[in-house]
């Protein structure tokens, strides 16, 4: 499809409809990809997680048979997760917001985003419900990111690091500065996570960072280089946190509803003690990929808002 025949308005709803489609698939994804015995192509035919009925066309239109179904499988009645068309919709939304920036004149920036995002999708979805990261997403993305940069070396337009190496007068980015930058990314991102996490499992004496979210943090990095793998990094340390907050006060506010139930109003401490263990469990990979993917589609938005960000090349 020529794309410079569209009108911007066609190509935003063409692109947030194939997001659609695309969401549908991730949902797959999302589910057979922490199974032992399932895979993304096996089996072929989507099918009913509870009855393992394979579905019809009819029953695998995104969000329309949800809809029209009640959000029930035909033919167990099982309830359909919500995650579903969450997962669609959302997939939708952001390609639709991707178009709405790229096209029609960066195809390229569209297609790569676009494909880092549904990644993003997928690793905070699967790390919400099993507490890891599928390598699919994290390895693939360090595959991939390299061969983008190669393929797309605008992609790391404006980096301090292109500007090392081509100067900062030069009319376009070299393949050589924008696989640089990659790595360069990549080595930053995963090793200052990577480094995070020693210090603070020597600090606390356990596990405080996955290995999953290093990889993942590496991989982002590959597409957004180093000076912006810092914020995202930054951003998804801020939001986790607010997020951590929350998860604790909903704990409190549980604990002290039974234990008026039960007649025990009066512990409030130990409750605090409790709330606070139990809401700081909390993956760390979705906040991470909330940072990856505002700095990758929005940097520009995002380094005006940093104080220093004139001497923050990304």
């Amino acid at each position: 499809m020529n794309w410079l025949n569209l009108s911007r308005e066609l190509a935003i709803v063409y692109w947030s409809v194939m997001g659609l489609f695309v969401g549908s698939f991730l949902n797959v994804a999302i589910h057979r990809l922490p199974l032992a015995d399932e895979t993304v192509s096996k089996p072929r035919r989507s099918r009913c997680p509870k009855c393992k009925t394979t579905l019809t066309w009819k029953e695998n239109v995104p969000l329309v048979s949800w809809m029209v179904q009640l959000g029930r499988c035909r033919t167990c009645k099982w309830p359909i997760p919500w995650r579903y068309p969450l997962v669609e919709i959302l997939t939708a939304i952001l390609w639709g917001y991707v178009a709405w920036r790229t096209l029609p004149e960066r195809f390229d920036f569209c297609l790569v985003h676009t494909i880092v995002l549904s990644g993003l999708v997928v690793a905070t979805f699967v790390d919400f419900a099993c507490f890891e990261i599928p390598d699919e997403i994290s390895i693939g993305g360090m595959v991939l990111a390299p061969i983008a940069s190669l393929l797309v070396p605008d992609l790391h337009a404006g980096s301090g690091v292109v500007a090392w190496i081509d100067g900062e007068s030069a009319a376009g980015v070299s393949r050589f500065a924008a696989l640089t930058a990659c790595l360069a990314g990549m080595f930053v991102g995963g090793g200052v996570l990577w480094l995070i996490g020693k210090v603070g499992s020597a600090l606390y004496g356990r596990d405080a960072m996955g290995f999953g979210d290093v990889k993942l943090l590496c991989a982002g990095g590959g597409f957004v280089g180093p000076g912006a793998i810092l914020v995202a990094l930054m951003i998804g340390a801020l939001v986790a946190s607010i997020a951590g907050l929350g998860n604790v006060v909903r704990f409190f506010i549980l604990l002290r509803r039974r234990a008026s139930e039960r007649g025990r109003s009066g512990r409030i401490g130990r409750s605090l003690a409790v709330a606070r263990i139990a809401g700081r469990y909390l993956p760390f990979g979705p906040y991470l990929a909330v940072g990856i993917g505002i700095v990758l589609t929005a940097w520009k938005d995002v380094a005006s808002l940093i104080p220093w960000s004139a001497v923050w090349p990304h």
